[in-house]
């Protein structure tokens, strides 16, 4: 017969030695790489985007981002993904001195 105790210590043993991830399997460091550079890159450009005057073009600025980013958020590829952030560190730099012009 086992005594009421047991239970609670079960649940906790299955808890403790389940696996758990957030983001499933294990990056592999190329990948984790290119995920940290992309997250610096969309950093950086909410930072510069401070520096717009009209808070309706900030918004829509910040908005345009972030949708480009949650689009292309399950790409896996390495190649793809660095295409990804070649272009829009240029697309970005273009329109970075326009916003400077302002």
């Amino acid at each position: 017969m086992r005594s009421p105790t047991a239970l609670p210590w079960q649940v906790i043993r299955r808890y403790a030695t389940a696996p758990r991830s957030r983001l499933g399997a294990a990056l592999s460091l190329d990948h984790f790489l290119q995920r940290s550079r992309a997250l610096a890159f969309y950093r950086s450009i909410l930072r510069a985007t401070r520096r717009i005057q009209d808070p309706k073009t900030r918004a829509e600025t910040r908005k345009h981002v972030r949708d480009e980013f949650e689009r292309n958020r399950h790409v896996t590829d390495l190649n793809h993904i660095r295409y990804l952030l070649s272009t829009g560190k240029t697309e970005w730099e273009a329109m970075e001195r326009y916003v400077d012009g302002l």
